[in-house]
């Protein structure tokens, strides 16, 4: 890695910058696509083919203060029974508009806590879901796991409907950490989760981990990686903690004194980093790491290691359906999102209709530049000959846009007639060098620290 003192002079520890799970960017999105296009644009899946479905369950019995997503707290079941039924309504409007012959290659349900469902709601939503598209072959069903709410009855009800990965967020071990962002969840619980998921036949797991938390220390998160690795997780986002109170209001709970200082960040994460490949994890773009044999391993290997809202993916499908408030659909023509605010989407819904306030019709350069970004950030590298044939970019065009990046940081890069390649040392400044590419981006204030 380069030096300190280079880093800081190029910007990484004072700019903010997307994470770029889309391009563009989910701010980018405007109400010149909304409800019709969505229609339109699933109405337009070739017959036959073969999509993902996402499912958001905004509720959680508990806000951590640290979160940053669009959840709300309840008590009660009043409220989730409720916004059951209209996401079951959302996947009745799916099914007449959504050709024949669709099959679900991925199955995703995240929020909030969608476990908070009960055993009895998640057979429900799952028997909507099914009369929607059948499983494809080799699919993928994942569920996002809040050891705090699962028991045997649930996990019993998801494992027969074919749950195959479970995604559990550990954020971090400590239990001074834990109280001062909200989220009490101890090692045991986190443990007898795991094993409980495994006693049920779901083998494959998913952890998040966070660095630059409020007081967190070399031998703090040392002691949470190394607590997680006993766990043997299939596959880890070590993600940076965005401080964004301006955003996420329950942040302001947590002490800004006690976050760590950009550089500290970094050496946070070099830390935790070094001891997921000393165990035998792969490095996966940017900040995920996979056993070998897992399937963000072999995507990767194989060139197919793609991005989206969820981080990195081995997905190989080109729609992705976003159901329930705020949920965003990827289609080849372009973005949509759902109504953020739950009120406004139950209303949209109830009245017999999409609930798509807003997104992006994709224009040819946005192809280009949003394929020049997944590769940096997936591959740490952009092939020439790629851009040339499939997007109709010359060899010389090429090559003027990857010198032009390289100048920007001081000719850390490599440009051969190859393309750009992001050396080791330099990858730390890789969300910078793909916002180079972002002829959208212009406000900091938004986004998430470089580091």
């Amino acid at each position: 890695m380069i030096g300190k003192t280079q880093l800081q002079r190029l910007g990484l520890f004072d700019v903010k910058v997307p994470r770029y799970t889309s391009y563009p960017t989910a701010p980018h999105f405007d109400a010149s696509v909304g409800a019709g296009q969505f229609e339109t644009w699933v109405g337009a899946v070739p017959e036959d083919s073969e999509i993902s479905l996402y499912i958001h369950v905004p509720f959680c019995r508990r806000l951590c203060w640290f979160c940053a997503c669009r959840t709300q707290g309840t008590q009660s079941d009043a409220p989730v029974a409720a916004y059951l039924e209209v996401l079951k309504a959302e996947l009745a409007l799916l099914r007449r508009t959504l050709p024949q012959g669709v099959r679900l290659a991925r199955l995703h349900w995240g929020g909030g806590t969608p476990t908070l469902l009960s055993p009895a709601m998640m057979q429900d939503l799952l028997g909507a879901i099914a009369d929607l598209a059948p499983f494809a072959k080799g699919y993928e069903f994942s569920v996002e796991i809040d050891p705090n709410e699962i028991d045997e009855a649930r996990l019993a009800v998801l494992a027969r409907a074919g749950m195959n990965r479970a995604s559990i967020g550990v954020q971090d071990f400590d239990p001074d950490i834990q109280a001062c962002i909200g989220r009490e969840q101890g090692y045991e619980v986190t443990r007898d989760a795991v094993q409980a998921l495994r006693a049920a036949g779901v083998y494959s797991l998913n952890a998040d981990i966070l660095y630059g938390l409020p007081h967190q220390t070399r031998l703090k998160i040392t002691d949470s990686v190394q607590k997680l690795l006993s766990l043997s997780p299939d596959r880890v986002a070590l993600y940076g903690y965005a401080h964004v109170p301006w955003m996420a209001r329950r942040q302001s709970m947590l002490p800004s004194d006690a976050l760590p200082t950009p550089a500290e960040r970094l050496d946070l994460f070099e830390t935790a980093r070094q001891l997921f490949v000393w165990d035998g994890y792969q490095e996966i773009g940017i900040d995920h790491f996979a056993l070998p044999g897992d399937g963000l391993a072999r995507a990767q290997t194989a060139g197919r290691l793609r991005r989206n809202f969820q981080g990195y993916t081995d997905d190989p499908s080109d729609v992705l359906i976003g159901v329930g408030a705020s949920s965003i659909s990827r289609f080849p023509q372009g973005y949509t999102q759902n109504a953020p605010a739950t009120s406004a989407y139950i209303g949209a819904i109830r009245d017999g209709r999409f609930s798509a306030l807003r997104g992006h019709a994709f224009t040819g350069e946005d192809r280009l530049r949003a394929r020049i970004i997944e590769a940096l950030l997936c591959d740490f590298f952009v092939s020439t000959k790629e851009l040339v044939a499939e997007f109709g970019l010359t060899s010389d065009g090429a090559r003027a846009l990857f010198e032009g990046a390289n100048a920007a940081f001081d000719h850390l890069l490599s440009v051969t007639p190859a393309g750009l390649q992001i050396p080791p040392a330099a990858r730390p400044l890789t969300r910078m060098i793909a916002r180079y590419f972002d002829r959208y981006d212009s406000a900091d204030a938004r986004h998430s620290s470089a580091i």
